[in-house]
C-alpha cells in the first residue's frame, strides 16, 4: 500500500483545492494499493476547530472524501504523534502549516515530503510512479 499522509484543516485557504485533488487522487489510484491518510490538525491558525465528527462530516459531505480520516491530532513540535515524529525524522521536514504531504511506500519508507504551497496536482506524477512500481512488482510476483 502506498500512502499519502496529509495534515488537513477545514478552514484553511488550501482546503478547497487540496480536498478536491486528494479525493480525485483517491478515486483514481485507490483501487491500485493507494490511500490518502488524512490527519486533521488545529495547530496552524486554529483552522480545524470542530469536533472529529464534524470534521469528518464536512469532508465527506462537501468533498465526497472516501479516504481514511483520523482523529484531530498534533503533527509538529514536542507533542507530535509518533506517526508524524517518524515522518519528520525520516525527511527532516516538519509541518509549518496545514496540508503538508508525505509520500510513504509499502514498506513504510518515506519517499518525499511537500509543503502546503505544492499542489496535489504537482505531486501526482510522484505518487502515480510509486503506485505503478508496486503494481508491476505484484504482477511479477504472480
Amino acid at each position: 500500500q502506498v500512502s499519502l499522509v496529509v495534515n488537513v484543516a477545514s478552514e484553511c485557504g488550501y482546503t478547497d483545492s487540496h480536498y478536491k485533488a486528494l479525493q480525485q487522487l483517491q478515486r483514481d489510484l485507490g483501487p491500485y494499493h493507494f490511500n490518502v491518510l488524512a490527519f486533521p490538525c488545529n495547530q496552524f491558525g486554529q483552522q480545524e476547530p470542530d469536533t472529529n465528527k464534524e470534521i469528518e462530516s464536512f469532508a465527506r459531505k462537501t468533498y465526497g472524501a472516501s479516504f481514511p480520516m483520523f482523529s484531530k491530532t498534533t503533527v509538529s513540535g514536542a507533542g507530535a504523534i509518533p506517526a508524524f515524529k517518524y515522518l519528520i525524522d525520516s525527511t527532516g521536514e516538519e509541518p509549518t502549516w496545514n496540508f503538508w504531504k508525505y509520500l510513504v511506500d509499502p514498506n513504510g519508507k518515506v519517499v518525499k515530503a511537500w509543503d502546503s504551497t505544492v499542489s496535489v496536482e504537482e505531486i501526482r506524477p510522484h505518487v502515480t510512479e510509486l503506485v505503478r512500481k508496486i503494481i508491476l512488482k505484484k504482477k511479477d510476483e504472480l
